[in-house]
C-alpha cells in the first residue's frame, strides 16, 4: 500500500510513496516552498516567484532570513527518512540559494530562477519514492542472501 499524494509541483517521482509516509507533512513542506519560490505571477512574463527574491532585496539579511525558512523542509525531510546523501543534495542546493542571493542585484535574479526549496522538495519526494522501490523489490525476491546448509546424513 502506498500513501496516496500529488504534488503541486507535478512532480514525476517513480514508484510510490510508503504508506507510513506524513502526507500532511509532505503538504506543508510543499507550502513553505510554494511560498518561498511561486507564490506571485509576475504580470506580463508569466514567471512566478516567491517571497524568497523579495527578501533578498535585503543585503545578506533577507537571504539568511529565507535559507532559515528553507531549513524547514530540509529538517522535515530528515523526519520523513530521506537518505543522507538526498539530505546533502538539498543542503548543497539551499547553501547555492543563500550564497546566490547574496550577491547584489543579480542576487535577486538568481533567486527567482534557482528555486532552491521547489528542488527540494521535488529531490524528497524522489528519494522516498526510491525508498520503496527498493524495499518492495527486496520483498519479491526475499530481501535475503541464501546460505547452501549440507547435513552430515
Amino acid at each position: 500500500m502506498s500513501a496516496d499524494f500529488e504534488s503541486r509541483f507535478d512532480v514525476d517521482y517513480d514508484g510510490e510513496l510508503p504508506a507510513s509516509i506524513d502526507a500532511a507533512a509532505l503538504k506543508r513542506m510543499e507550502t513553505v516552498a510554494y511560498v518561498l519560490d511561486e507564490s506571485v505571477r509576475v504580470p506580463g512574463i508569466g514567471v512566478r516567484i516567491g517571497v524568497d527574491p523579495i527578501l533578498g532585496a535585503l543585503p545578506v539579511a533577507g537571504d539568511v532570513v529565507s535559507g532559515a525558512f528553507s531549513l524547514y523542509i530540509v529538517a522535515e525531510s530528515a523526519y520523513l527518512g530521506v537518505s543522507f546523501t538526498t539530505l546533502v543534495k538539498m543542503l548543497a542546493n539551499l547553501t547555492i540559494d543563500v550564497a546566490g542571493g547574496s550577491i547584489p542585484f543579480v542576487g535577486t535574479v538568481f533567486d527567482a530562477f534557482w528555486k532552491a526549496n521547489k528542488r527540494n522538495v521535488e529531490l524528497a519526494l524522489e528519494d522516498l519514492a526510491e525508498a520503496v522501490e527498493t524495499d518492495v523489490g527486496a520483498g519479491r525476491t526475499g530481501g535475503g542472501v541464501e546460505i547452501p546448509v549440507e547435513s552430515d546424513d
